[in-house]
């Protein structure tokens, strides 16, 4: 996720990437085909002097300090524990360069594959404690992971009341949105049913959702931590999965146990990435609007 007023014009992608590796000490790069659909960074394919294509991301300014270095390491962490991603050709403050994907395939039989992996993840990697060993970045903010052993403390105070102190999210909510939010985390353990840390992707949008070369699904752009699995399930369920996509969800509900109100669940655990998009975009695409009415049962009456 990025400020468009931040991003070099479409036209002259291509020229600022291929900057970006020459100055990073790939000169053999000859040419960069941009691409669109990523909402924080310009990207592009780069092709290198012997014929391979490597996918490049960079932002327009490098104000994102190791945000590139943490993302590379949350794909190799993925990986690790039995997630496809794309390997990490190169991370540096400027820029991130990974081996290439390919689009996912419209068909129910990717996404019911794609389910037996990520229950995998969520149900092998539970551990007692919250949080991540640094900080990252969802989109340009900074992510922040900081252990916690109470989950609910953890997601009120580092997954929702981190937001308050955003500009633009002061802009959007008022007194009364921001005390009905506090009231909201002080409430959690009535609305969610808590459990374990696992292993998670953070940023889990159908967009970040991709197919390797073999045709195995593929994440990118992790924000990773240690949280509740539904904070990734949530992030997905909300986001306009496509219609294919139905059959993820009930298998993935089959191997993980979960219980039949999961998804009244969601509008809440969802919370955490509209105000993250409140923070970083303008329009935000109607996310102040669903932060209200998620709020709407908190707010004190006159």
């Amino acid at each position: 996720m990025t400020d468009t007023t931040d991003t070099p014009a479409t036209t002259d992608t291509a020229s600022f990437l291929l900057q970006r590796l020459h100055a990073a000490g790939m000169s053999d790069v000859a040419s960069v085909e941009p691409v669109s659909g990523g909402l924080a960074a310009v990207a592009g394919l780069a092709r290198r002097g012997d014929g391979t294509v490597v996918f490049v991301k960079a932002f327009a300014e490098a104000d994102a300090e190791d945000a590139f270095e943490t993302e590379a390491e949350g794909l190799g962490v993925l990986r690790a524990a039995g997630m496809v991603t794309p390997e990490a050709v190169l991370a540096t403050p400027d820029l991130l360069v990974l081996s290439v994907l390919r689009p996912r395939p419209a068909d129910g039989a990717f996404w019911e594959r794609f389910a037996d992996t990520l229950a995998h993840l969520h149900t092998g990697t539970r551990q007692p404690r919250f949080g991540w060993h640094r900080d990252n970045w969802l989109g340009r903010r900074r992510q922040v992971n900081t252990w916690e052993d109470d989950g609910f403390t953890f997601f009120a105070q580092h997954r929702l009341l981190r937001w308050l102190a955003e500009p633009r999210v002061r802009e959007a909510l008022d007194a009364a949105d921001r005390a009905a939010l506090e009231r909201l985390c002080d409430r959690l353990p009535e609305l969610l049913p808590g459990g374990p840390a696992c292993l998670t992707h953070g940023d889990l949008w159908a967009q970040n959702v991709m197919a390797a070369p073999d045709g195995s699904p593929a994440l990118i752009d992790p924000a990773v931590s240690y949280t509740w699995a539904e904070v990734d399930l949530a992030h997905l369920w909300t986001t306009a999965p496509p219609p294919e996509a139905d059959v993820f969800f009930d298998r993935y509900a089959e191997l993980t146990g979960l219980d039949r109100g999961w998804r009244d669940r969601m509008p809440v655990l969802q919370l955490r990435q509209h105000l993250a998009v409140i923070a970083q975009f303008d329009p935000d695409w109607g996310a102040a609007d669903l932060v209200r009415a998620t709020l709407a049962p908190f707010r004190r009456r006159a």
